[in-house]
């Protein structure tokens, strides 16, 4: 039997609750009109969520849209500050939970991973799959095809289901998640969501499951869509692409991108999370580079520049530090 998660209802629209998620959803946002505004008549606001939480009588409101380039055009939905509110409440309260469901090498969108830590994990696969560089080792790597807009509802409230015995916080998550969806399907996740983040990460849990425990996959790390595989066998990782094409259609109605799929060499260098891997070292990949330098005219200030230095120095990148720095008109010999 799974594990249950053991969180009540009314734990996570206690007032407590909604307050903490109030002051972790703050930073940043101080300066926004519609966060002041909440912020004006916060009890209120709170009293009236929390009462409209307990009779059931929640109603998800609209959300807003943007687009954004990071890098490639992206289609943000920003719900309203309320929503966002009652959003990190439920994400703090079922967070911690379905982290120790996750598998170890699972890296998006939780704490105290993120992009570094895959790419060091991956190294390291590298290290094992290879014997230390004694032999050659292939990478299969993949991505799904609009993920973000194929997640479909009904499957995922069933894997929640599979979770979470309170009926009342499925009808929760219910409303969050069908407050948004692409054309007429019943599919699709807002990019905008803290819950968003969750809940692709409890959907591809699933295949996870699945590549490690059905396909017994040793070497095998995903970040949210992006998914490689390492094995010194070539005809070893061919045999995976149907098996998880399949498993990925018929379980999680989603699709590996046809373009985006690629078996080679890593000492030919594999595209993997921004930079280009190979057996010694990794290089930062053009596009994400010129996005970079794009970032540094719109935000020519130090803290940004520091930013990016930290970025950079994950990688094989003197010549681009020196060119970042002399772009600000300074040398590296000056001590930065």
């Amino acid at each position: 039997m799974k594990t249950q998660l053991k969180i009540s209802y009314e734990e996570i629209i206690s007032l407590e609750n909604l307050f903490t998620a109030w002051q972790e959803f703050l930073p940043g946002k101080k300066k926004k009109q519609d966060v002041q505004e909440f912020g004006v008549w916060l009890t209120d606001n709170i009293l009236q969520l929390h009462d409209d939480l307990a009779n059931f009588s929640y109603v998800h409101g609209s959300y807003k849209a943007f687009n954004i380039s990071d890098p490639k055009p992206r289609n943000i939905h920003k719900a309203t500050v309320r929503d966002r509110v009652l959003h990190h409440a439920i994400y703090r309260k079922l967070y911690p939970f379905f982290e120790k469901v996750f598998i170890a090498d699972s890296y998006s969108c939780q704490i105290g991973k993120g992009t570094h830590k895959a790419l060091s994990r991956f190294k390291k696969f590298y290290q094992q799959a290879s014997k230390n560089n004694r032999r050659t080792v292939w990478v299969l790597k993949c991505d799904i095809r609009k993920f973000f807009a194929s997640i479909d509802h009904k499957i995922l409230l069933k894997i929640l289901a599979s979770y979470i015995p309170d009926e009342n916080i499925l009808w929760l998550l219910g409303q969050v998640i069908k407050s948004f969806h692409f054309g007429a399907d019943n599919k699709g996740l807002p990019l905008g969501n803290l819950t968003s983040q969750l809940f692709c990460n409890v959907y591809m849990n699933k295949f996870d499951q699945f590549v490690k425990h059905r396909l017994k996959v040793k070497y095998y790390v995903r970040y949210a869509d992006d998914f490689v595989f390492l094995s010194y066998s070539r005809d070893a990782l061919l045999t995976l692409v149907p098996k998880i094409a399949t498993f990925l259609d018929e379980r999680l109605k989603l699709s590996l991108h046809p373009d985006k799929i690629f078996i080679k060499t890593l000492a030919s260098g594999v595209d993997f999370l921004g930079w280009v891997n190979f057996p010694h070292h990794r290089v930062m990949r053009n596009v994400t580079k010129k996005r970079m330098f794009r970032g540094l005219k719109k935000r020519p200030k130090n803290p940004t520049l520091q930013s990016y230095l930290g970025l950079i120095s994950h990688g094989n990148t003197f010549k681009l530090k020196q060119e970042v720095l002399n772009w600000y008109g300074l040398w590296i010999g000056d001590g930065i």
